[in-house]
């Protein structure tokens, strides 16, 4: 394996985990930034984070993309597009090994076919013993050929192990919200693109909930993002403790989550609706271990929506945002469908 492809896999195994670490979200375009801080070949960059590092700066939304503004945009085409062909070389080495392997075993059952023919005539013991000697070659050269590309294909495996492991948490990470650990944005849009293309072919029903914490600004403004986030984290947590099975939960944005409900009629759907309802309204919230400040009762309006025919993604949740807005005009805490 040569040193470009190890160095590759390496960076790709470091940058991973300490941009978790740091918090900061598997973007391609902050990866782009810390696969170059980690191969080492923007020193201005590499100096910039070092100190970002030693002074214990939080890697924030506008420290990244400060980094990215000054070091990597105007070569970011170049970056990303370096960062994909190098870990696509580990799988062409891969493909590489196996052609290797069939060339051997066909060069191997071209020299059996001429030593076949050559037996068809009447062989002098000298051309027995060179045939048998020659036989004897080809058998040790593939034996050896193999026992080279099952050592090489061991070491390939094991990076291909690794790197999946790696982009799958890549790929994990770029589609959860950091502050309640449910699906983001991105992954609800392709979910909804599946399921509204499922029912499309096979009239499968689905439903869409959007939810939003009713006057979710006052808890900022009264208490302080902290105590906001603390508030979206619970009334992410009483989401997914709401839904079983195949149902999907995300934090749309904001103060917004959605909920889809696959193959779930309309009727199924405001029960489950009602449910989520209730289960956050019932409980109050508290701050504080010792000294705790009650918050108060949570309460969430909710928009239900089905697919029809015709519907795409962009029409089912206007519609649930559209049922949003009657639940809120309504006097909040409430469903509308």
């Amino acid at each position: 394996m040569n040193t470009n492809l190890e160095n590759s896999a390496q960076i790709l195994r470091m940058a991973v985990p300490q941009m978790s670490a740091l918090n900061i979200p598997v973007t391609p375009e902050n990866y782009a930034i810390w696969y170059q801080y980690y191969a080492e070949t923007n020193l201005s960059l590499k100096r910039a984070i070092d100190g970002l590092l030693a002074n214990e700066v939080e890697f924030t939304a506008s420290v990244n993309q400060g980094l990215y503004n000054n070091f990597i945009q105007e070569q970011s085409p170049e970056v990303i597009e370096n960062v994909q062909i190098e870990t696509q070389i580990l799988i062409n080495s891969l493909l590489n090994k196996m052609g290797q392997i069939s060339t051997g075993t066909d060069d191997f059952s071209a020299h059996l076919s001429e030593f076949s023919h050559e037996l068809q005539s009447e062989p002098t013991p000298q051309l027995l013993n060179t045939l048998v000697n020659n036989i004897s070659a080809e058998v040790e050269k593939v034996v050896s050929l193999n026992h080279s590309m099952k050592a090489d294909l061991a070491t390939l495996g094991d990076e291909l192990t690794q790197l999946k492991m790696d982009m799958d948490n890549l790929s994990k990470v770029a589609m959860t919200d950091e502050l309640t650990s449910l699906n983001n944005r991105r992954a609800y849009e392709i979910f909804s693109t599946e399921q509204v293309s499922l029912f499309t072919q096979s009239q499968i029903p689905c439903c869409l909930l959007m939810v939003d914490i009713d006057h979710f600004k006052s808890f900022n403004d009264t208490h302080g993002h902290l105590v906001g986030d603390k508030v979206l984290a619970f009334v992410g947590f009483a989401l997914k403790q709401s839904v079983k099975g195949n149902d999907f939960v995300a934090r749309y944005g904001g103060e917004e989550f959605v909920v889809m409900l696959p193959n779930t009629e309309f009727k199924d759907a405001m029960t489950v609706a009602e449910s989520i309802r209730e289960r956050i309204a019932m409980r109050q919230l508290t701050i504080g271990k010792e000294n705790k400040q009650q918050l108060g009762h949570i309460t969430v309006s909710i928009g239900l929506a089905n697919i029809q025919p015709g519907d795409d993604s962009e029409t089912l949740l206007k519609r649930a945002d559209d049922m949003l807005y009657q639940a809120k005009s309504s006097g909040r805490n409430c469903v509308k469908g």
